[in-house]
């Protein structure tokens, strides 16, 4: 029984095909975009496409679709086709199909407003408790595709695991801001503390999520890096973040002067990824402590994984709207 994943030229798509490919798995990969490791070229939106190559899968991967850069691009229907659509088409086939367990790559996008804090307030303490407010059509389709697979998990018993991953693509930030105030690695660095995850922890996550989907049926997850902060921490990471980091992780100080890089001043949310931990048994490698650590003994700032599949971009031309994670 085979393994699908969709969006299988993408940065995670890829990563998940090497990593099954590498583990000696049965895997099919579908994407509009011919690659090494793309096995059928072809859209989720057709679902005639979708039906032939469901036959024999025992679990789907679903990491295909429209991201927030692309709403510079595409129009809404484009993304209400692919990410709703889409989704719908795989949920329903997968059921006809008998598949065992269905894995939807989400975001932490999809909270969208409620992510910043008012004035004053301390930071956003972000678990699977909070609301989704999504600002864009984006985070919109990601949390309805969300809701499509509890449907499918309550009404028709199949197991669907949503795991929402915060930024682990190596684009810039999109804030010229802060790209003109902080080198590109010191960005990634910092966001590790809050809002960032390696793609081999992402894959890591996939992979665990199909394990335990037929037992568990169907739940939400954030997939972040652990971070060293507590709810304590909160208020002083609003007003002061670089005081509240050198009480967790107080090695950073000597690696940072090393290299000029610097703390950003203030930290408005955490992802938690608790949950995930408890629940999936998920162990993620890359938190920030770990990085320094890596950094100071003369490592690389990414995973091996992360560097090999590099950066891909998502259009020709005009720079991108911004990462694809909140």
């Amino acid at each position: 029984m085979a393994i699908l994943v969709t969006g299988s030229a993408g940065h995670l798509g890829e990563a998940l095909m090497r990593t099954l490919a590498g583990e000696k798995r049965a895997a099919i990969g579908l994407d509009l975009v011919a690659s090494p490791f793309t096995t059928h070229v072809g859209s989720v939106v057709d679902r005639a496409f979708v039906r032939r190559h469901m036959a024999g899968v025992r679990t789907v991967l679903h990491a295909a679709t429209l991201h927030k850069p692309h709403v510079a691009t595409h129009g809404r229907q484009e993304f209400v086709d692919v990410n709703i659509t889409g989704t719908l088409n795989l949920l329903e086939e997968a059921v006809a199909a008998g598949v065992e367990a269905f894995v939807f790559t989400s975001t932490t996008s999809v909270f969208g407003d409620a992510l910043i804090p008012p004035a004053g307030a301390p930071a956003a303490w972000i678990t699977e408790e909070v609301t989704p407010v999504p600002k864009n059509i984006y985070g919109v389709t990601k949390a309805a595709a969300e809701d499509l697979c509890q449907l499918f998990g309550r009404n028709h018993g199949l197991a669907c695991i949503v795991l929402r991953t915060s930024r682990f693509f190596p684009e810039e930030d999109d804030n010229p801001d802060v790209r003109a105030r902080y080198a590109d690695p010191n960005v990634k660095t910092n966001e590790f503390l809050a809002r960032r995850v390696d793609i081999e922890d992402v894959v890591s996550a996939h992979l665990l999520a199909a394990e335990r989907a037929p037992a568990r049926g169907f739940g939400k997850y954030i997939i972040s890096a652990t971070t060293p902060f507590g709810p304590e921490d909160l208020a002083e990471l609003r007003t002061d973040a670089p005081r509240a980091l050198r009480r967790r992780v107080p090695a950073f100080e000597d690696e940072y002067a090393r290299r000029g890089w610097r703390m950003f001043p203030r930290i408005d949310r955490v992802y938690v990824n608790a949950r995930a931990r408890a629940e999936l048994g998920w162990q993620p490698r890359h938190d920030f402590a770990a990085v320094i650590a890596r950094l100071r003994s003369g490592g690389e700032l990414a995973s091996p994984l992360a560097r090999t599949i590099g950066q891909k971009g998502y259009h020709a031309g005009a720079r991108p709207a911004g990462p694809p994670n909140g």
